[in-house]
């Protein structure tokens, strides 16, 4: 944990008070919105098993985004549709998904952590960590918040469309989604600019 909030601690001493640790998630699969989510912790914050999001079990992800919403000074999501992915590319999509997640904090970030890239058309001074949710404690937070959402939307979708297994896949490209996609074609949440999607001679359901 002290680790993780190094970055943190830096800026807070600095006079920085509300830091927000931004992530996305869901920029491989073939199907379903991608997520991001930007998380303002306290100075206070004592949350152990806080880490990037791939490296924990769904339970202990469910646990702690709970806690991470129940002490956070502000939690602020943002989803980017199928159809603006497809409209946009996924890259710009995945980027417009952390500027309406930082947009919808219910208070102003004096500083923005984010995974790997620079969020554009934000005016909050901002730093690009590399392997952001392995070094700075909110990212990690953030990636956990997200991964959690979206799963969420993705077991909703399965209810929609059971046939393609959103429930275990979360719309990655496993074997069983390949082989559903090649029997049913591509749903309306599938991402038709993706290529095994775009590929498919079937036609969409």
């Amino acid at each position: 944990m002290g680790v993780l909030l190094r970055i943190e601690r830096g800026l807070w001493g600095k006079g920085l008070v509300h830091l927000a640790g931004v992530d996305e998630v869901g920029v491989g699969p073939l199907a379903g919105p991608v997520l991001a989510a930007a998380v303002i912790l306290p100075q206070s914050v004592k949350l152990r098993g806080v880490d990037d999001s791939k490296k924990l079990t769904a339970a202990l992800r469910e646990e702690l985004a709970e806690k991470i919403r129940a002490c956070a000074l502000g939690v602020g999501v943002g989803i980017v549709e199928v159809d603006d992915i497809d409209r946009l590319n996924i890259y710009r999509a995945a980027l417009e998904a952390m500027r309406r997640a930082v947009i919808a904090l219910p208070i102003t970030p004096d500083h923005v952590l984010v995974d790997a890239r620079r969020i554009p058309h934000i005016t909050h001074p901002q730093t690009a960590l590399i392997d952001g949710d392995a070094r700075s404690y909110s990212v990690a937070a953030a990636s956990i918040v997200a991964k959690v959402a979206r799963d969420r939307l993705m077991c909703d979708l399965d209810m929609l469309y059971p046939q393609y297994g959103f429930r275990r896949n979360m719309g990655y490209a496993t074997a069983e989604h390949l082989a559903a996609l090649e029997r049913y074609g591509p749903s309306p949440v599938h991402r038709r600019s993706f290529a095994p999607v775009r590929e498919l001679r079937l036609p969409g359901i």
